[in-house]
């Protein structure tokens, strides 16, 4: 029996053929399963902790709905304010002294130095390190007994007894600081110094031949191209750190009286060890907006041409 053609069943036909042999919907079918597996452990976790923010759930009990009661909770606990500070204090400094470092050793490692490829993998090494295996060795350098620090401070007579670097506030925050950018530094520098490597050196010749000083080359050449290249990589520093969870936890488990804390370990401390899993996700979930706000300050200035092409804004 043979199948009538009609010219809706041509045109339906011409339709679906036009779609299976467009460019975008090939892409569209090989972002298919990067999408299934994102929705299912990013996006389904994400959406459930935010809906566990509105219940009074318990480790072995599901909970019910309260509402914004978590919320209205977190509003008048000191520690989580205390946390938030804290997290906002430690994403500050980090991110921009690892900036700093990291531009610095990029512009070091794009010049011309004796065993460059070896140079370049010995920076690779603090990034590398396992988190936790960096945080334990963070915490014998700054402990109260047996630190290598107090130590050698001691033989050379600068001091007449051991430093509790971990039991003080104020230096305990200095010390998770400091080994954050340690670990922070290499991903910086190495991304950075690729997006050197794309910078043609034309134009740094063009600009020494016109007599422009190094901070004219650095200011007008350099830093202008390197702007879309540093959005990216200060959002993902800015996000790594803000969420960092890890170091804080190996090295100080939030102590002392709370200083280190940062609201993934108070989230950590209070959903999972209290079992309180309402208020732990009402923590993490109020992470959120920064987070978002930091990825809109980046989309931002990647759209603004006349900012990355380093010209002033009209």
């Amino acid at each position: 029996m043979l199948t009538q053609i009609t010219p809706a069943s041509l045109a339906s036909r011409s339709v679906r053929d036009r779609l299976i042999a467009s460019r975008g919907w090939v892409g569209f079918w090989f972002m298919l399963p990067t999408a299934l597996i994102l929705g299912l452990f990013l996006a389904f976790p994400l959406l459930k902790g935010i809906w566990l923010s509105f219940t009074n759930a318990r480790i072995g009990r599901s909970g019910a709905f309260i509402g914004l009661e978590n919320y209205a909770w977190l509003w008048d606990d000191d520690v989580f304010w205390l946390s938030v500070f804290n997290t906002c204090l430690y994403t500050a400094v980090a991110s921009l002294l690892k900036f700093a470092a990291g531009l610095y050793l990029a512009l070091l490692l794009n010049k011309r130095i004796p065993f460059k490829s070896l140079v370049r993998s010995i920076v690779l090494i603090p990034f590398v390190v396992p988190t936790v295996l960096s945080a334990i060795a963070f915490w014998w350098i700054f402990d109260s007994q047996f630190s290598i620090v107090s130590w050698s401070l001691r033989r050379l007579g600068l001091i007449d007894g051991n430093i509790d670097f971990l039991g003080d506030p104020n230096v305990a925050r200095a010390c998770v600081i400091f080994a954050n950018i340690w670990r922070g530094i290499p991903f910086i520098a190495i991304t950075l110094l690729a997006g050197l490597q794309t910078v043609s050196p034309s134009l740094y010749e063009a600009a020494i031949i016109d007599g422009a000083s190094p901070w004219q080359i650095f200011r007008r050449i350099t830093l202008p191209l390197l702007t879309p290249i540093i959005a990216v990589v200060m959002t993902f520093s800015v996000l790594f750190t803000f969420t960092d969870f890890q170091l804080i936890w190996a090295m100080t488990r939030g102590g002392p009286v709370n200083a280190t804390h940062l609201m993934a370990t108070l989230s950590y401390q209070r959903g999972i060890l209290s079992g309180t899993l309402g208020e732990g996700a009402a923590i993490a979930t109020a992470m959120v907006p920064f987070l978002l706000l930091a990825i809109g300050i980046s989309w931002f200035g990647l759209q603004r041409r006349a900012w990355q092409a380093g010209e002033p804004d009209r």
